[in-house]
């Protein structure tokens, strides 16, 4: 199968369908961050130009999740950048390949496209994280979990939470401030991948 990871620099989607023999490749307007000949750089509009069997792509959330709007309805930042974002992600989403999947967490796309077909979490794959993510999918079914990995449970004025690793007591993401944490927040994570590939390289 030929596979395109959309907006992709870490190349963990990537990996996952190689190791399952498929010819995939990733593709950024940036370099990828691990050594692999296998990585477009250029407008991922220009690598759909060419034949592929399935699509998976990651659009930049920054202008489209809820946990950021506020930054727009308050004014702080230019409106035009979210109906950029978004309609990049319909295009993306709506592509011209037999299969697809798009993914980014909960906000714009839903409520001013149409509704995700699947959210999945990290910790139902064998990571131990909160990250939900939401999927658009096109002639994909939805990805069966793997593994689920139980959080441990913070008591606050009385009440009960559930954390996982990837979290503060309070819920916050552990990710210390640095240049390169929108990267890594955006990566997806391995057990997630695999499934993709496990799943979605066998149909």
């Amino acid at each position: 199968m030929r596979v395109l990871i959309g907006c992709e620099t870490s190349g963990v989607v990537r990996r996952a369908f190689e190791k399952y023999g498929h010819d995939a490749w990733s593709c950024d307007l940036l370099e990828c961050r691990d050594v692999s000949d296998k990585h477009l750089v250029c407008d991922v509009r220009k690598a759909l130009k060419m034949s592929w069997d399935l699509f998976i792509v990651h659009p930049d959330s920054t202008y489209l999740c809820s946990s950021g709007m506020h930054w727009t309805t308050r004014g702080y930042r230019d409106p035009k950048l979210t109906d950029e974002s978004l309609s990049f992600a319909i295009e993306m989403i709506e592509a011209d390949v037999p299969r697809v999947c798009a993914e980014n967490p909960h906000g714009h796309i839903s409520t001013h496209y149409r509704k995700y077909d699947q959210v999945i979490q990290p910790n139902q794959f064998g990571d131990d994280a909160s990250k939900a993510t939401c999927l658009w999918l096109k002639n994909l079914p939805s990805l069966i979990p793997t593994k689920q990995i139980e959080p441990r449970i913070v008591y606050k004025n009385g009440k009960e939470y559930k954390r996982w690793a990837n979290q503060t007591d309070s819920g916050q993401n552990r990710l210390p401030p640095s240049a390169d944490r929108w990267q890594i927040r955006s990566d997806t994570y391995p057990g997630i991948a695999d499934a993709m590939a496990a799943q979605w390289g066998s149909l």
